[in-house]
C-alpha cells in the first residue's frame, strides 16, 4: 500500500495544479494548494475537509514564501512532495514583445519556483528525503515562433531542475522535470498573456500559429486528469527520472527535435572539433 504524502502544490485553482490535487486528496494524500483569494482558499479546504490546506500565496511575493513553508511544516506535517504547477503562457513576437513581460513570466515560471525550492529545502536535507517537481513544458526541449519568452523560462527551469537534481540527489532528495505537451487546460485560453501586434513583417509566420493555437483550445489531445495519475505514480517511483514528458505529442516532437540536433552536431563535427589544440 502507498505510503500517505503531504504535497504542496503551487496553484491548485486551475489546470495541472486543480486535477492533481483532486486526484491527489482522493487518493488519501494531504494537499496543501496555493491560492489567490480567500473564496479560493475556503472552496479548496472545503472540498477534502481535514486533507485539503490552502494557503494564499503568490509565488512572486518571494519575501513571504519562507514563512509560509515554516507554517506549513509546524503546522500540517512535513512536506514530502513540493510540485511546482504556478505558471502560464506569454505569447508573441520576441520584437514585438516588451521586457517586462519577460520579467514578468521568468518572476512566475523560474524565480518563484526557485524561491519556492530554496525554502523547502532546508526541512528536506535535514529528513534526508523528499521529492521537487517542476511543472515544466514540450516548450523546454522544443521552440516555435512566438512564444520566445514562454520556452525561454521552461528552457531556464529544465536545467535548473537538472542540475539542482545533481546537487541534492546524494542527500536522498529527488528533483523530476515533468514537460507536459498539449493539454486541455487554460494555458492556451485565459491563462495566456498575449502581446499585440505591431510589426507586419511577422504576420505571416505568426498569425497561423496564434490562430491555430486559439482554434485548438480546449480540445487539445492531453487529459489532465491522465497526468495527475502520471504525476502521482511518479511520486511513488523509488528512482525518479529527472526528465519526465507527458503526453504523444510531447514524445514525438521531442525526439524528433533531438534527431534533428544530433544531425546538425554531426554536420559541423569537423567545425566544433577544430578548435581543440
Amino acid at each position: 500500500m502507498a505510503t500517505k504524502k503531504v504535497l504542496f502544490i503551487t496553484g491548485v485553482s486551475s489546470g495541472f495544479g486543480r486535477a492533481l490535487a483532486k486526484r491527489a486528496l482522493s487518493e488519501g494524500h494531504r494537499v496543501v494548494g496555493t491560492v489567490r483569494s480567500l473564496e479560493a482558499k475556503e472552496t479548496f479546504e472545503l472540498s477534502h475537509v481535514g486533507h485539503a490546506f490552502g494557503r494564499i500565496l503568490d509565488v512572486t511575493d518571494f519575501d513571504a514564501i519562507p514563512a509560509v513553508i515554516a507554517e506549513v511544516e509546524a503546522s500540517v506535517g512535513p512536506i514530502d512532495v513540493l510540485v511546482n504547477n504556478a505558471g502560464y503562457g506569454h505569447e508573441g513576437v520576441m520584437e514585438e514583445s516588451p521586457l517586462d513581460e519577460m520579467r514578468r513570466q521568468f518572476d512566475v515560471n523560474v524565480f518563484g519556483a526557485v524561491a519556492m525550492m530554496k525554502a523547502v529545502l532546508p526541512f528536506m536535507r535535514e529528513r534526508r528525503r523528499g521529492h521537487l517537481i517542476n511543472i515544466t513544458s514540450m516548450g523546454g526541449f522544443i521552440t516555435m515562433p512566438g512564444i520566445a519568452y514562454y520556452c525561454g523560462s521552461k528552457f531556464a527551469l529544465e536545467g535548473i531542475s537538472e542540475a539542482l537534481g545533481k546537487e541534492v540527489k546524494p542527500l536522498g532528495i529527488a528533483v523530476t522535470a515533468v514537460a507536459p505537451g498539449s493539454f486541455r487546460t487554460d494555458w492556451a485560453g485565459r491563462s495566456m498573456v498575449r502581446a499585440p501586434r505591431s510589426i507586419a513583417d511577422y504576420d505571416a509566420i505568426f498569425d497561423p500559429i496564434r490562430a491555430g493555437r486559439e482554434a485548438k483550445s480546449g480540445k487539445q489531445l492531453g487529459d489532465p486528469e491522465k497526468a495527475a495519475a502520471a504525476m502521482l505514480q511518479l511520486i511513488e517511483s523509488a528512482a525518479p527520472p529527472a526528465h519526465l514528458l507527458l503526453g504523444g505529442d510531447a514524445l514525438a516532437l521531442v525526439r524528433d527535435k533531438l534527431s534533428a540536433m544530433s544531425a546538425e552536431i554531426s554536420e559541423w563535427e569537423k567545425v566544433s572539433r577544430s578548435t581543440d589544440g
